[in-house]
């Protein structure tokens, strides 16, 4: 197969820059990244054609553990290699490792048994659908997350018990805790600029050592892109600091959650009129942008294990946590699942409130889209009024699932779930959630020793 022009030019820039090898990654069920450096020689063959990945990145959990309840690889199939095509649209320069050239691939360039179950490729096919359907999405992600001291040997000999955060105190919006690890709250907005994740703003939380970031908004894949790199950026760029950056959605039970909210909205094919704003609608909430949320709604609870993918995840979401528990809107509330803020023509769109720091950003991405666009084409109205203050109490219109069980045997046995995804990527990715559950429901706590090993 002949070179593009695309690949032929950014070969040869690349080899008059002395290029001697190149990052290449792909990215797992769970949101990790998996990849390999190889060498610039082995980059130019494969550029166009592709490359071998062994499909086990599907086929073990993010402990490198292997599903005994997967079909699509396993012991069964020998783990043989898929062809994952890298999308030399994502090229970009790792600043704190000597500039060396990154890419993303995923299955999407040739038809493996990967295809059906890649995040990546997941969501090209749902930003597929909402171009067939005439609109332009822009979205973007915003991530909360803890910043522990990095001590590794500790870490393991201590068995991930009594952290010690990177400063002690709650202090969000603080620029006095921000000042006192500068080098490293300066670094992660520097350097994640010059890695092409812009961001729109960076402050503290409230919380031990926590930080929130908002990246600059995007087309969805673009945002996507950026989320997944941002997390595993944010822990390259701490370890330099001495520095660990957890993204678990509940690190401690006395503390807030970390959530990975995400915005969202519809435009014309032109980029030119956001659809989600009209000006002579009750808070300027446009039908299309009413049906949206109604759709996302109506899917969420089918669904929910794409924005919740952990155990963890779960103990996030509870009541007064600054996470949402109902199936709500609302505009501009906080303690809604959907957040609607329809402020301005440029600036209006919706805040997916669900969504953890812990998600995969494809898969989070995708899902609101799909089911956002899935109320529009079928024209779905809002039965409940917004919100008036505290979501929490509303009921009304129904709870999310409790916990990580109850919301995989939902998306399980959903028809809305394999009309949005497809019939193989909800059995796949129900039967990894199952393996998690089933991983967590074997192992005794400490919570259960110390409550029943002296006194039953």
């Amino acid at each position: 197969m002949p070179p593009t022009s695309v690949s032929a030019k950014l070969v040869k820039q690349l080899a008059e820059q002395n290029t001697q090898k190149v990052k290449l990654a792909v990215t797992d069920i769970d949101g990790v990244l998996r990849g390999k450096v190889i060498s610039f020689e082995k980059f130019t063959s494969i550029a166009e054609s592709g490359f071998g990945f062994c499909d086990v990145v599907f086929g073990w959990d993010a402990g490198d553990i292997a599903y005994d309840n997967a079909s699509i690889t396993g012991w069964h199939t020998g783990y043989p290699d898929a062809t994952a095509t890298i999308d030399l649209n994502t090229f970009r320069k790792v600043p704190w490792d000597n500039n060396i050239p990154f890419f993303l691939a995923d299955f999407s360039g040739v038809q493996t048994n990967c295809t059906p179950v890649c995040p990546r490729t997941l969501l090209k096919q749902v930003i597929g659908q909402v171009k067939k359907a005439g609109y332009l999405a822009f979205c973007s992600q915003e991530f909360e997350w803890f910043n522990l001291v990095d001590n590794n040997r500790q870490l393991y000999e201590s068995k991930f018990r009594d952290l010690v955060p990177m400063t002690n105190g709650m202090f969000g919006y603080s620029l006095l805790r921000a000042s006192q690890k500068n080098a490293f709250f300066n670094d992660l907005f520097d350097l994640l600029k010059k890695f092409d994740i812009p961001l729109e703003g960076i402050h503290t939380e409230t919380g031990p050592g926590v930080y929130e970031a908002a990246i600059t908004y995007s087309h969805p894949l673009e945002a996507a892109d950026r989320a997944v790199l941002f997390k595993s950026s944010v822990k390259e760029i701490g370890y330099r600091h001495g520095v660990l950056p957890t993204f678990m959605a509940k690190f401690s039970e006395d503390l807030p959650g970390c959530s990975g909210h995400v915005h969202q909205s519809l435009w014309s094919p032109d980029g030119k009129k956001n659809l989600f704003y009209d000006k002579k609608a009750a808070n300027n909430v446009s039908s299309l942008m009413e049906s949206y949320i109604a759709g996302q709604l109506y899917c969420l609870p089918y669904i929910l294990p794409m924005f919740a993918p952990t155990v963890n995840s779960y103990k996030r979401l509870v009541e007064g946590a600054w996470a949402p528990t109902t199936l709500t809107w609302a505009v501009d509330n906080r303690t809604t699942a959907l957040r609607a803020l329809p402020g301005g023509e440029k600036s209006a769109r919706l805040e997916t409130r669900v969504v953890g720091s812990d998600s995969n950003p494809y898969l989070a991405i995708a899902a609101c889209l799909a089911s956002g666009l899935y109320g529009v084409q079928k024209k779905l109205k809002l039965k409940e009024p917004a919100t008036i203050g505290n979501g929490y109490a509303n009921k009304k219109g129904g709870v999310l699932p409790a916990n990580l069980w109850q919301a995989t045997q939902a998306m399980k046995g959903s028809d809305i779930a394999k009309e949005l995804f497809g019939e193989a990527f909800v059995a796949h990715f129900a039967a990894t959630r199952e393996w998690e559950w089933r991983q967590f429901s074997k192992v005794v706590t400490d919570w259960e020793l110390k409550r029943y090993l002296e006194i039953i």
